[in-house]
This record gives C-alpha cells, sequence and structure tokens, in this order.
C-alpha cells in the first residue's frame, strides 16, 4: 500500500480511535469533573494523531522522526494516565484494559515506523526533486 496522506497511516487510524476513546470517557461521572486530570489527558491523546500528521506534512524524514517521538512520547503521557483514571475510579477495568491496548499498540506502531525511517534511503518529499 502506498501511503499518499498522512489519513492513510494506520498508526494515525488508530490515534484517532483512541482519542474517541478518551473523549468518551473523560465525559462521564468524576472523570468530567477532575477538570485537570481531563484535559490533561485530552492534550496528551490530541498530541498524538496531531504530531503524526504534522511530521508528515513536512516532507523530510528526519522532521517526520522528530514528531513521531514526540507522538510516542505523549502515548506514554497517556497511559500514566490512564493508570491514574483507573486508580481514582473514575474507569473501570475493561475501560482502561481496552483503552491500554490501544495506546500499547500505537506505541509499537509508531516504534516500528520511526526504525523503518531511521533505516530507508528516501528522505522525504521535500528531497523528490534536489539531486
Amino acid at each position: 500500500m502506498t501511503v499518499k496522506q498522512f489519513e492513510d497511516l494506520e498508526v494515525w487510524q488508530k490515534g484517532m480511535e483512541l482519542v474517541d476513546m478518551v473523549y468518551d470517557s473523560t465525559i462521564k461521572g468524576a472523570f468530567s469533573r477532575d477538570r485537570a486530570l481531563t484535559e490533561q489527558i485530552r492534550r496528551a491523546v490530541i498530541s498524538i494523531p496531531s504530531n503524526i500528521a504534522e511530521g508528515f506534512e513536512r516532507g523530510s524524514n528526519t522532521e517526520f522522526i522528530q514528531f513521531l517521538f514526540i507522538a510516542k512520547g505523549s502515548s506514554g503521557e497517556v497511559r500514566t494516565q490512564l493508570r491514574i483514571a483507573l486508580n481514582r475510579k473514575y474507569v473501570d477495568k475493561p475501560e482502561f484494559e481496552s483503552a491500554l491496548k490501544v495506546v500499547t499498540e500505537i506505541s509499537s506502531m509508531l516504534k516500528g515506523l520511526i526504525n523503518y525511517l531511521s533505516r530507508t534511503s528516501i528522505k522525504g518529499e521535500k528531497f523528490r526533486y534536489k539531486s
């Protein structure tokens, strides 16, 4: 499969799925009243697909990798914040495990994409017409 736009990337699609999961969790009950955690986890989860998109649009593998690392860091933030939400009983165990599975998968996919881009000789769209 040829990737023509960031929306084609499975890792971006999974990131968007996780955004929906987190927003669904943060609008309910006690979680919705903990404004600090709600705002922090939303910012972190939004950062994942946003940084994938921004890095892709930059047009160079070096910049793309940099933004993928930022997205990967945000996935670690989300994992931590999900655990906090579980400990505070803002989410139940199945909801936690479902979101944790997706964010862990995203982190693994990001690592794989970073490794691939680090090894490839393709420099990116910015360099396509340069000699």
